[in-house]
């Protein structure tokens, strides 16, 4: 999936999300599945329109399943959002903008 998110990975997670300056959003997500592909573009638009001012970024659950295991994704999409290197909020299943925006913008 291209766009403005950023991949996160095991490798770069702790040091692009957790030493972010920024708050930043996780999208937890896997090729195959539906509600992953519905929240997809809003996650790549807040990037767009947030750029410099949080951190976006979309991690494949079955490629990096440490990182999935380490915080507890059981289901997906997840969306977790974190400030100074702790998660501070969570939305599990598709969310249309509006709630993602209204948690993200809380933490600017």
């Amino acid at each position: 999936m291209a766009g403005k998110a950023t991949a996160v990975s095991t490798d770069n997670f702790d040091s692009m999300i957790l030493s972010a300056s920024q708050p930043a959003i996780v999208d937890f997500w896997a090729v195959w599945c539906g509600p992953c592909r519905t929240v997809g573009p809003i996650i790549e638009n807040i990037a767009e329109e947030y750029e410099g001012k949080a951190l976006v970024a979309k991690l494949d659950v079955d490629s990096n399943r440490e990182v999935a295991v380490r915080y507890g994704i059981q289901a997906i999409p997840t969306l977790l959002f974190f400030k100074g290197g702790e998660v501070v909020d969570r939305i599990v299943g598709a969310a249309d903008k509006k709630a993602i925006l209204s948690k993200l913008d809380a933490l600017l």
